[in-house]
């Protein structure tokens, strides 16, 4: 393609330089034009003795020997007054001149000629050697490197790897005791735990060549061309060495070779895939290049790639707690303009799962925010509207509800928000809302104290509880059941699923396990195991079983909790959000409301129906009320 390039611009140059020349020819035999006018007068006088026509252009040569030119607008009316006056007269028809027609018929010939002979002519190795230099990226040197300080949250990966960079900058201080160097890690984890971010650090702390390339580059159309590639990686890393190669998702390349390997696609990774094992395979004890692959399917992964001398490594990255939450924080604020009021620490424990990409998220949109408004710093307010944005998506502004659905939500909402109070062992209410977000209506939001990495029986239940919450007081307060609850039922029921399959958590099922999880960061990703339909059906009777216990636990608490649901939902309806301390005001409240009830003398409980309920109120009155 080059050598085609190259030879279409010198014919242009030579295209251009005869043109050049041929108007300057044409330029230099170029007579002193006169107007028509003149060359009549002269013809009058009889001063005109030769005359030479060329279409419609007239030179002429007068008495006096000099030459001139002009236009003539009808030959035919001026040939007699020629003959008249004895001049002589010369014709020629307005053709171009054939050397214009040889460019022009010949150009295109000689140009689909050279690309022919440029296609035959091109050497078969420059397709395969230009194939991992066009797709590989290296970073040099010089080129903002990324470091350990840029990477947080993650502590005990970067402590395993501090050998790599000190193998990578000192080997003699391992290969004289004999140690050998792992040639390969493996960084599995699910998207967004930085380790392409980490993968680079290592490179940029180390100081040396660092090559990036992702797994689905090593695959094309034909076969062959991702094992030219990945030859052709691993020669240029070796020019280079020290250095690190790093593959992304290498999964795309390095999937199990089973039995469709006949196939064409299947054909075409099984040979890259051979490819890149004899090149990992191919490493001597003297040359320093290190190999560094990311994937969020290792389950999927050839064991051939993973045996020790290849991939010896396996690290696994996960989401950061709330001290890795913390620093990451720490890490991407300071890029911003932060308020004096923003308490790092609060957002991270209100962020439990966020993955390291999803928390430069919440500062990028925290900033946005900001700046939408006109604000020179960032606040923690703009933080809650930025993690709204990411949890649950957009607000829908637009969205226009009437007042029986938005009665409808704000008992839903106000009923999960009562039970998540009131349940054992669940999290703390943070806010309730009524405004659409995203897919969601509503929705109440819980923070809990402290990240949870073992869940207890009597938390699942109290969540599978909190979940049927809003169906429940729906049926209590409205005497109606709406879809609001979809998503409700399908959570519920895949909590319950777990408890009576995987985690042992029923009596009569016992402690066994019925369904397998996979080795994947994809989600949850569970595979059923064989059983009976004896057991199918016992199976499916425990899970009624759960749900339905966990529902009648919820009708009883909601309606001895009758006033302050329906105090909580008049107050939603109004304020459209609440946060846990004005939900806090209200149940206070609700709770003095009933002692003076029961003061002046009233005999059992008070029937205070939702459908009655209390005079529309604020959460300001509510705030007087509970201070007298």
């Amino acid at each position: 393609m080059v050598f085609f390039i190259r030879t279409v611009l010198v014919l242009a140059v030579v295209s251009l330089l005869a043109g050049s020349i041929l108007l300057v020819r044409n330029i230099e035999n170029h007579l002193p034009p006169v107007s028509y006018n003149e060359f009549l007068q002269a013809l009058d006088k009889n001063e005109i003795v030769e005359v030479h026509f060329k279409g419609n252009s007239i030179s002429y040569r007068d008495t006096y020997g000099r030459k001139f030119s002009t236009f003539c607008p009808n030959v035919q009316a001026i040939v007699p007054e020629l003959l008249k006056k004895g001049v002589v007269i010369h014709g020629q028809p307005n053709k171009p001149s054939p050397w214009w027609k040889l460019l022009y018929a010949g150009l295109p010939t000689l140009v689909i000629l050279l690309a022919w002979y440029s296609l035959l002519k091109k050497p078969a190795k420059e397709d395969s050697d230009g194939f991992a230099k066009d797709k590989a990226v290296k970073f040099r040197m010089g080129e903002k490197p990324v470091t350990f300080r840029d990477v947080a949250g993650i502590p005990e990966v970067k402590d395993e790897l501090l050998e790599i960079i000190d193998f990578l900058q000192k080997p003699k201080k391992y290969s004289r005791l004999g140690a050998i160097i792992p040639k390969g890690i493996l960084f599995q984890g699910p998207p967004g735990t930085g380790k392409t971010l980490l993968a680079r650090a290592i490179a940029g702390e180390a100081g040396v060549p660092f090559y990036s390339i992702s797994g689905s580059d090593f695959v094309e159309m034909f076969v062959g061309v991702g094992a030219s590639r990945v030859r052709e990686l691993f020669r240029e890393a070796k020019k280079n060495a020290p250095c690190i190669i790093f593959i992304d998702e290498i999964d795309a390349v390095g999937g199990h070779m089973g039995a469709g390997a006949g196939t064409g696609g299947q054909d075409e990774r099984g040979q890259t895939l051979n490819a890149l094992l004899v090149e990992m395979d191919g490493f001597s004890s003297e040359e320093t290049i290190i190999v560094l692959a990311a994937t969020n399917r290792p389950d999927i992964l050839d064991p051939a790639l993973l045996r020790p001398g290849r991939f010896d490594r396996q690290i696994s990255i996960l989401p950061p707690d709330v001290k890795g939450r913390l620093a990451i924080l720490q890490v991407h604020a300071r890029k911003v303009s932060l308020a004096k009021g923003v308490d790092l620490e609060k957002i991270a424990r209100s962020t439990p799962g966020f993955t390291g990409a999803e928390l430069a998220a919440l500062v990028n949109e925290a900033a946005i925010f900001a700046g939408r408004q006109g604000k020179k710093e960032v606040d923690l307010k703009d933080f809650e509207l930025a993690q709204d944005r990411i949890m649950m998506g957009v607000e829908r502004k637009g969205l226009v509800i009437g007042e029986k659905d938005r009665k409808t939500l704000a008992y839903h909402e106000a009923g999960h928000a009562l039970l998540a109070k009131f349940l054992p062992e669940s999290d703390p209410v943070h806010k309730i809302t009524i405004i659409p977000r995203g897919k969601a209506l509503g929705y109440t939001k819980q923070l809990p104290m402290n990240d949870r990495h073992a869940y207890s029986k009597v938390y699942l239940r109290s969540r599978i509880t909190m979940l049927l919450g809003g169906r429940a007081a729906e049926e209590i307060c409205l005497n109606q059941q709406t879809t609001c609850s979809e998503d409700d039922f399908e959570h519920a029921v895949a909590i319950a699923s777990k408890m009576v399959c995987r985690w042992g958590m029923d009596e009569l099922i016992g402690p066994v396990s019925y369904s397998r999880l996979q080795d994947g960061f994809l989600g949850d990703q569970t595979t059923s195991l064989n059983y009976s339909e004896e057991t199918a059906r016992s199976i499916d009777r425990e899970i009624k079983r759960l749900i339905d216990d966990c529902y009648q636990e919820a009708l009883e608490i909601l309606k001895r909790e009758q006033d302050f649901l329906s105090y909580l939902a008049e107050i939603l309806l109004i304020n459209e959000t609440l946060d846990a301390e004005e939900m806090e005001i209200i149940y206070d409240c609700a709770l003095k409301r009933r002692k003076q009830q029961q003061n002046e003398g009233s005999e059992g409980r008070i029937d205070m129906t939702c459908n009655i309920g209390y005079p529309a109120a604020t959460a300001h009155v509510l705030a007087q009320e509970s201070n007298p």
